[in-house]
């Protein structure tokens, strides 16, 4: 598949863009640090042992709205014809943190929610002008129910997952599979000093398993797999409980 990538240089978009390269999909990588790139663009080649060629790179940063046009032309040029744009670029911070720091908290909204949504849409019409495509977001388990440790992070991923499925449900008629992945805990760089639960994932396993899925046009996918039951219970406990418990 030839693949546009927003996230590969970090954590689960570096595992996934890694297997990716290693069974021959082109690949043609965004971000905003230009030496992240070029680091992770030259990895992925190698790691292709011939089968990616050359990966093609552009600016993008998803605090910046006007850079997702032009960074999707340059794919575009580079690649010919897209079947799939991942995200999994994102922002996390402690709720804490987010409820002291209203500028923070805004930085975090924006990128999660509201211009990725707007990335979305621009891969979402080019996408479906060559006849349909994969649309792969990474959004999380905190988005399922209000939380109280992630009330603010979890508002956004909510919203990006009404967003997916909204998409899935009038365009998958149309070719456009969308693929959204709610991730519990992984071990990455977005998670580092948070103390790891028993059933924490890691990255490859994740990376594995989010391939799969892309593969056969999953709509959905919880990984590692046990936060699918971990979730399905939580959307039941009543509100007074939810009340009570720190989860």
């Amino acid at each position: 598949m030839n693949i546009v990538f927003l996230g590969a240089t970090k954590g689960m978009g570096r595992a996934l863009a890694r297997l990716m390269a290693e069974r021959g999909d082109r690949l043609f990588l965004l971000g905003r640090d230009a030496e992240d790139l070029e680091r992770s663009a030259r990895d992925l080649e190698v790691r292709g042992q011939q089968k990616v060629g050359f990966v093609g790179q552009a600016p993008c940063d998803l605090l910046d709205d006007s850079t997702f046009s032009p960074a999707l032309d340059a794919a575009t040029a580079t690649l010919g014809k897209i079947d799939a744009v991942v995200v999994t670029a994102g922002l996390f911070a402690p709720q804490d943190e987010l409820e002291q720091d209203r500028q923070r908290a805004k930085k975090l909204l924006t990128v999660n929610f509201t211009n990725t949504v707007l990335f979305c849409e621009e891969a979402r019409e080019r996408l479906l002008t060559v006849g349909g495509g994969i649309l792969c977001v990474f959004g999380s388990v905190a988005g399922d129910r209000g939380r109280k440790p992630v009330a603010i992070y979890g508002a956004s991923k909510a919203g990006l997952a009404h967003y997916l499925e909204s998409l899935d449900h009038k365009f998958r008629s149309q070719g456009l599979v969308t693929v959204a992945v709610k991730p519990g805990f992984i071990k990455t760089g977005m998670t580092a000093g948070l103390k790891p639960p028993p059933f924490a994932g890691e990255p490859d396993a994740v990376a594995r398993r989010v391939l799969k899925a892309m593969d056969r046009g999953e709509p959905l996918v919880y990984t590692p797999f046990m936060w699918r039951l971990i979730m399905w219970v939580i959307r039941l406990l009543p509100r007074f409980v939810m009340r009570r418990i720190g989860f």
